[in-house]
């Protein structure tokens, strides 16, 4: 495998080195218990007779090819991954930086930390770099307002703060 580390925006994928991280234990984790366990409902389904007639034999096999798609799709993510290192200034919210954000319009506050589109998972404060929102925070400072449209209409955002 080979990684580049870049400070700017990713040209390829960009993923933070705990995105990264958790790619690859995705990756083992499949590769290995995931292979087993699926070979082990293979093994006990054939042991059930026929297997023109064998339903379980059959869905098992399916999954299987479910399974190594899958572990061709995310080796082919850490491929094309480009981790991107967070900066240290911590005065405009950057690539793998977390901020507290308040939503004018509804008057909420969300912390968001700005990751790769793979990582993103909004409820639990990850948010794309990629989507309105994040593409329109990113290099924004404590203070600055930025307008952005979304599928609910305009929203205004105000960074709060960088963590």
């Amino acid at each position: 495998m080979e990684d580049s580390v870049s400070r700017s925006k990713p040209k390829g994928e960009g993923i933070t080195p705990a995105g990264m991280k958790a790619l690859e234990a995705e990756i083992e984790e499949l590769e290995t218990d995931g292979r087993r366990s699926m070979a082990a409902r293979i093994l006990a389904a054939r042991e059930l007779g026929d297997l023109k007639e064998n339903a379980e034999y059959h869905i098992a096999k399916e999954d299987q090819a479910h399974l190594e798609t899958k572990i061709k799709n995310l080796r082919e993510r850490r491929r094309n991954a480009v981790i991107v290192e967070t900066e240290g200034d911590n005065t405009v919210l950057a690539f793998g930086g977390t901020a507290e954000i308040l939503d004018k319009g509804r008057n909420k506050l969300h912390t968001w930390t700005i990751v790769g589109p793979t990582e993103a998972d909004v409820s639990s404060g990850k948010l794309s770099a990629e989507s309105p929102v994040g593409a329109a925070l990113l290099g924004r400072a404590p203070g600055e307002e930025v307008e952005v449209r979304t599928p609910r209409g305009s929203s205004t955002f105000r960074v709060e703060n960088i963590i």
